[in-house]
């Protein structure tokens, strides 16, 4: 799945984010809309993790679906 389709379908996908990146809040997911560099930028905030791990694990998340 590629970031259009995901940015497009935003509003599916927000609970399985949240289920996957619990930390996540509704305001988080509101800010995100989709948009791969919010996402990580949230996971490395909330997670402590570094940009690269951040990006990965967003995109092997995305890529299982």
């Amino acid at each position: 799945m590629n970031w259009d389709q995901i940015e497009g379908n935003w509003k599916q996908f927000k609970g399985k984010v949240k289920q996957q990146w619990g930390k996540l809040t509704d305001d988080d997911m509101d800010y995100i809309e989709g948009s791969r560099d919010r996402l990580v930028g949230k996971i490395q905030e909330k997670y402590g993790k570094n940009k690269e791990e951040a990006e990965k694990e967003a995109d092997e998340y995305f890529k299982k679906m």
